[in-house]
């Protein structure tokens, strides 16, 4: 599997600076990649996953879960979609929502989550996918096989949808990327060390950001994701 590598800053490569200069200066710049702070959530029974890509830094989270902002509207969406209720998943009157009660959902639907990037550099110390340099993919050799039933990933934005671009044998060009609420199929190969093989005829939906900075109506949003499940069967 190969990995996206940074560029180090450009007084790295300064002749002048002393040895111990230059340690200090990797140190900091390794210090900035941060791991994804989140295991995926993968139900063996699981017929589809979420794949996002990276969340924001600590002081924003409601919960130690994905999509942990308070103010990001993935749980109000499932909320509304599965149960017609925004606040289902929220903890009473508290700007938070219940993570456990979120996982037993997944694991009774069969709804895996899984984010693209493992590792990654926040440029401007943000959640934007935008300044975000991705260090290290996910690893699909090790999470399709946790997970055999699943035939459709869904990513929740354009930056998760590139990168899982970026694990085909040959992958497209970005005209080819499927836009807003299309799919395309995904024909990765799975590695071994003993063959390589397509992993279940995977089909790759891009849904909307549940982002409040992504411009779409949160009506629209819910509708996007609502068709999206009824066609997995999953209402």
């Amino acid at each position: 599997m190969k990995n996206i590598m940074t560029t180090q800053p450009a007084n790295i490569q300064n002749h002048n600076n002393s040895d111990a200069e230059q340690t200090i200066l990797s140190d900091t710049r390794a210090a900035a990649i941060e791991t994804h702070p989140f295991p995926p959530v993968l139900p063996a029974h699981a017929t589809v996953m979420m794949m996002g890509t990276f969340p924001p830094t600590a002081d924003k989270w409601a919960m130690s879960f994905h999509y942990p902002n308070f103010y990001n509207d993935m749980w109000r969406i499932y909320g509304r979609v599965f149960f017609d209720d925004a606040d289902y998943f929220r903890v009473d009157d508290e700007k938070r929502f219940d993570p456990e009660r979120i996982r037993a959902f997944m694991f009774e639907r069969g709804i895996a989550s899984c984010p693209t990037v493992k590792q990654a550099i926040r440029e401007t110390g943000n959640a934007s996918d935008k300044n975000l340099t991705v260090v290290t993919r996910v690893d699909l050799d090790s999470i399709l096989p946790q997970v055999p039933q699943v035939k459709t990933l869904f990513t929740t934005g354009g930056k998760a949808t590139e990168v899982l671009m970026s694990l085909l044998e040959t992958p497209p060009a970005k005209s080819k990327y499927p836009k807003t609420n299309q799919s395309m199929d995904y024909p990765y190969q799975w590695r071994t060390n003993e063959q390589t093989s397509s992993v279940n005829d995977l089909t790759l939906y891009r849904l909307p950001s549940t982002s409040r900075a992504y411009p779409l109506a949160l009506d629209k949003k819910v509708a996007a994701y609502r068709e999206f499940f009824e066609k997995m069967g999953k209402l």
